[in-house]
């Protein structure tokens, strides 16, 4: 009778500990949760030719197109991005729901930009690449041969443990990694 009370006793225990840690960990996490409304970021592409990068995004890489939306150029330059210049947000989107990666691409056919040394990574400052994880190395390879993008330097290479990565330019020059088995 007193062991089964202790093993009663300790299940209790067990139980009672189970759910402190997991309310200490969900507290954690909605704490940080709580800093930010989304757990994802949006990436911004300005691009010389708006139709070419699209076809990229969607063909070669694998994006779906959403409902984008227009920015005047008044708003553009209330919020300090653009110097007045109107212009139409494109968007695309790996997934669905708010967790898709999105990529929101802009053309300024009016206001074209310098394009930034895309040598290597190295050769410009700022954002350089995009790292895009994929569930068929061997998929996005066929896809890219179809869109006709050739990757670049020696991809796909093997990075071990059957991950591969492959690595290609968007038609600006930016550099998109592929990784998957």
């Amino acid at each position: 009778m007193k062991q089964d009370l202790l093993i009663r006793w300790l299940g209790v225990a067990v139980v009672c500990s189970v759910l402190a840690l997991h309310s200490a960990v969900y507290a954690a996490e909605e704490t940080k949760a709580g800093e930010f409304s989304k757990p994802v970021i949006d990436i911004g592409i300005v691009a010389r030719d708006a139709a070419a990068s699209a076809k990229f995004y969607t063909n070669a890489i694998g994006f779906t197109e959403v409902q984008g939306f227009p920015v005047s150029g008044e708003l553009g330059r209330k919020i300090g991005l653009i110097d007045g210049h109107p212009v139409n947000v494109r968007v695309f989107v790996l997934g669905q729901g708010d967790l898709a990666t999105r990529i929101k691409l802009l053309s300024f056919p009016d206001a074209p930009g310098k394009p930034a040394d895309q040598s290597f990574i190295h050769s410009t400052l700022g954002i350089r690449y995009l790292t895009i994880y994929v569930a068929s190395a061997e998929k996005a390879l066929e896809r890219l041969r179809k869109a006709g993008v050739k990757p670049i330097g020696e991809t796909p290479v093997d990075l071990g443990g059957g991950t591969k990565i492959i690595v290609v330019r968007d038609p600006d020059g930016n550099f998109i990694e592929l990784i998957g088995r």
